[in-house]
């Protein structure tokens, strides 16, 4: 049974990681903030919270669907390690404004997004 529940969050992870990096192909840009790490984790955010609120309005939604989608889908979608590392890089080219935009507002709107993900369908 343990293997099935791996199974539907390594698929999950696959389809995150895979649109993860195709919107980093898209979002491109040289220098200057991280827009597609930025947006992914926003939509992340977002989308975990939808998952929070589906959950408990729709209690009978399998355990294997929210395995695949919240920590499969939304976990391979999202990146803290990426977050993190253009944190650091910021830090080390002195972009010291940049880097603290970037945390605070990656902070401040994904919680927003999870609670407004969260409420939209509780």
């Amino acid at each position: 049974m343990m293997w099935k529940e791996i199974l539907y969050v390594g698929a999950g992870s696959f389809l995150g990681g895979a649109l993860r990096y195709a919107v980093s192909l898209l979002l491109k840009c040289s220098g200057g903030f991280p827009w597609a790490t930025f947006s992914v984790n926003m939509i992340g955010c977002l989308l975990i919270g939808l998952l929070m609120g589906l959950s408990m309005r729709l209690p009978n939604i399998s355990q294997q669907v929210l395995l695949f989608l919240s920590i499969g889908f939304c976990g391979g979608f999202t990146t803290f390690s990426t977050f993190s590392k253009e944190g650091l890089m910021m830090l080390q080219s002195a972009n010291y404004l940049l880097f603290a935009i970037y945390v605070l507002a990656s902070i401040l709107f994904g919680l927003a997004l999870v609670a407004a993900g969260y409420f939209m369908v509780k």
